[in-house]
């Protein structure tokens, strides 16, 4: 068994140990059919989920953007808690035993089925954190610049297009990464039709500039369309806390070419070091990389 995995509804509110290898949603079941749910995805060292507090207030506004019940989170921090006690074995690594660790919330079968009550549920999923993360972690990612097609900001303004919400609707950010996969990439980072740079396929966007003895770390306008990063919410905290300015953008390409460093950062991968976009090499300092996995360190 490579993952462990826990249900939580409305039979089993506090959760209980499910077979990963056995079925566990309806057909209908519309998080499936619809992608309507929502979802965090956060890194667990030793059986310790890092940053559960920016995971549990953005899974919280998830929720509220798709009229989803609200999380019981004291619910949840006990039943991640307990998976995470008898989990499989995790991966191995410099920081210690890492887990993928995923809550899953989906609106559930419109109504109940043999055994599988009507509305919505719960899965939290703990899994060992695949090798090729911990790569790109260590060697960095090559990326390349793609059109968003439109620019998310303008869904702000509309609450059915659920700016900034973390839903189950990822077909697009898989579809955006094999195209870069195709050639010869590793990542995507999107831009508006005005150049203007906005996040990776799952990632936040981060770059250094070291001018004059000035220290200043960027990333893209938050409040845009943008999904916060919980990551780099982290980073830039410590960041500030060590002396560095914090810069909100608005980025263009030749900021990113004319930098100190470029970054992708998410939670299980942490922070990928840019080194080449469009095929052009990219500034790259891995004592920044280290100082900046330290600030995450202390989260």
């Amino acid at each position: 068994m490579t993952s462990s995995v826990m249900l939580l509804n409305s039979e089993n509110p506090q959760g209980v140990f499910v077979d990963p290898a056995q079925p566990l949603i309806g057909v209908e079941d519309q998080g499936f059919t619809r992608g309507d749910g929502i979802f965090e995805t956060m890194l667990a060292v030793d059986r310790r989920v890092r940053k559960l507090d920016m995971h549990l207030a953005r899974l919280e506004s998830s929720a509220r953007m798709l009229d989803l019940p609200e999380p019981d989170l004291h619910q949840l921090q006990d039943a991640l808690a307990n998976l995470l006690a008898q989990a499989v074995p995790g991966a191995h690594t410099e920081l210690g035993e890492e887990h993928i660790v995923k809550i899953i919330i989906s609106r559930g079968l419109p109504r109940a089925s043999v055994g599988m009550p009507a509305g919505p549920y719960t899965l939290l999923i703990a899994s060992p954190v695949p090798e090729t993360t911990v790569n790109q972690r260590q060697n960095g990612v090559k990326a390349m610049l793609l059109p968003r097609g439109h620019d998310p900001a303008d869904n702000t303004a509309y609450p059915w297009l659920l700016a900034g919400a973390k839903t189950l609707s990822y077909a697009v950010n898989m579809a955006v990464l094999r195209y870069v996969h195709s050639r010869g990439a590793d990542d995507a980072i999107f831009m508006t039709d005005n150049r203007r740079i906005l996040e990776g396929a799952t990632s936040s966007v981060l770059m250094a500039r070291i001018e004059n003895g000035v220290k200043t770390l960027y990333t893209p306008e938050p409040n845009h369309g943008i999904l916060p990063g919980t990551t780099q919410g982290a980073i830039f905290e410590a960041a500030r806390r060590d002396g560095w300015e914090l810069g909100y953008g608005p980025l263009y390409p030749q900021d990113l070419f004319e930098s100190d460093g470029v970054w992708l950062a998410s939670s299980v991968r942490l922070l990928a070091p840019v080194t080449h976009l469009n095929g052009t090499a990219l500034a790259h300092d891995a004592q920044l990389t280290h100082r900046f996995l330290e600030y995450l360190a202390q989260g």
